[in-house]
């Protein structure tokens, strides 16, 4: 038990007291917006953007620049998602949830690549040597990327790619001594999976409760 507390706790020894908050708040609010994406409330978008924003900050200060870039943009998607969420006809939301036709995957594929290549160019900007890590930083922020756009405009597969790259970013954040952010992707892919099932079954319909 004891080894286990040193993992979650360890990072934080010495860590200013208003990182370790931010994180605190970062947790809470990163873990709600989930939730709420998983009920399609679109509370998912105010949550989530507290949860990025603070979460840009934090990473460019531990020049984690991939993940930076990743909650940048979700800062900027959650603005997209909420005005599309927030459409509605007759008093009903205007996008239902839906699956991919063959032209959106075309384009979240082009959008995974893009997001690639840019994600790298950042960090060689940056001049960071980039570690066997930082590759699996790349290519989680392509699949993250395009999971984000799906969501926005309610495809059900935003969950099956959410939950994909939040398998393989728990034992990264793992190896990298972060434990509480690789324990809220554990909580993350949880509630992702129950996600992809409550929108499989509203396939097609409006929930926005």
């Amino acid at each position: 038990m004891e080894q286990i507390s040193d993992f979650f706790l360890d990072y934080y020894e010495g860590a200013a007291a208003l990182n370790i908050i931010l994180e605190a708040i970062v947790f809470i609010f990163g873990i709600l917006s989930v939730y709420y994406s998983k009920k399609e409330n679109i509370y998912v978008y105010p949550t989530g953007l507290i949860a990025t924003v603070i979460t840009v900050y934090l990473l460019f200060k531990a020049e984690y620049y991939g993940d930076m870039m990743m909650n940048f943009y979700y800062s900027v998607m959650s603005i997209y998602g909420w005005i599309n969420w927030a459409r509605k006809k007759d008093g009903e939301p205007v996008v239902p949830i839906t699956r991919t036709n063959a032209k959106e995957k075309l384009v979240g594929f082009g959008m995974f690549l893009l997001t690639m290549i840019v994600t790298y160019a950042v960090y060689r900007a940056f001049d960071y040597e980039i570690k066997t890590a930082n590759y699996f930083d790349i290519f989680t922020s392509g699949v993250f990327f395009t999971a984000m756009w799906y969501m926005a405009i309610k495809k059900l597969e935003n969950w099956t790619l959410w939950i994909f790259a939040d398998l393989i970013t728990v034992p990264l954040y793992a190896y990298r001594g972060l434990g509480m952010l690789s324990l809220q992707y554990v909580i993350f892919t949880i509630l992702a999976i129950q996600g992809y099932l409550v929108w499989k079954r509203n396939l097609g319909s409006h929930v926005d409760s």
